[in-house]
């Protein structure tokens, strides 16, 4: 890359890096308080009546969880909402001008959508370790998985994104596909405690596998094989970084 592509890359990432910081009250808190009553509802309250799952407390259980819906909802709401926001306002042109590649502006959106999934992902995970004293059971590889999930719903985000050309359109993406996805993922139970044909439509789900690679490197408990779920996260990445860098490139509902 020449000197004035990296200025460039490094402009936009910094840009889209000190967005969400800016409005920390709107893109950073809320994950905190939203998992701390989660905790408190859900963990203490049906601790009550579900002690343990796999011989782990009820409330470190669904912690792995609460990180992971943390994680990728905030990935992929950085990117998906900062593209679509340029479209509507006029302000891509300018970006496409500069000297770019269509790779060039796709990282930069990326990672500033995997840093704030990443910075939501530890801050949740260092709220569980001080809050409840959640084990860390493999330290280094939770930080790296949450950084490939990062990356992974963020290129999916910026996807969403380019796709969408209206707010209603993007917020229907993510409710009818996001959501439900994650609160079926395994946050709140084991799969092992659904019925047979409930478990195998839990793995076709993707954000299970991100759930479930979670759980293992922080607690040391999976219901299926860690491994598969670390594949698939790695598959995601691929996957959703080149869907969006081709769309980037190929100028599809970006060019008006």
């Amino acid at each position: 890359m020449t000197g004035s592509r990296w200025i460039g890359l490094w402009t936009l990432v910094k840009r889209e890096v000190g967005r969400f910081f800016a409005v920390y009250r709107q893109t950073v808190l809320p994950g905190l308080i939203s998992t701390t009553l989660y905790i408190l509802v859900f963990g203490f309250t049906l601790e009550r009546r579900i002690s343990e799952i796999n011989g782990v407390p009820y409330t470190l259980f669904i912690l792995p969880g609460l990180i992971m819906m943390n994680t990728l909802t905030n990935a992929s709401a950085n990117s998906s909402s900062s593209m679509l926001q340029m479209k509507l306002m006029g302000q891509l042109p300018d970006i496409l001008q500069a000297p770019l590649s269509g790779l060039d502006i796709s990282l930069a959106f990326i990672l500033g959508g995997a840093v704030r999934g990443l910075v939501n992902g530890v801050l949740v995970m260092l709220l569980g370790v001080f809050l409840i004293q959640m084990p860390l059971a493999h330290p280094w590889l939770t930080l790296g998985f949450i950084l490939i999930v990062s990356w992974a719903f963020s290129a999916m985000g910026l996807f969403l994104g380019q796709m969408s050309d209206t707010w209603d359109q993007l917020a229907m993406m993510q409710n009818f596909f996001l959501t439900p996805l994650s609160f079926l993922g395994g946050v709140f139970y084991s799969i092992a405690m659904l019925p047979s044909w409930a478990q195998s439509l839990s793995f076709g789900n993707p954000i299970y596998y991100m759930i479930n690679g979670l759980r293992y490197t922080i607690l040391g408990i999976a219901d299926s094989n860690p491994w598969v779920s670390f594949l698939m996260a790695a598959l995601m990445t691929l996957i959703f970084t080149a869907l969006a860098v081709m769309t980037m490139i190929s100028g599809k509902k970006i060019k008006q």
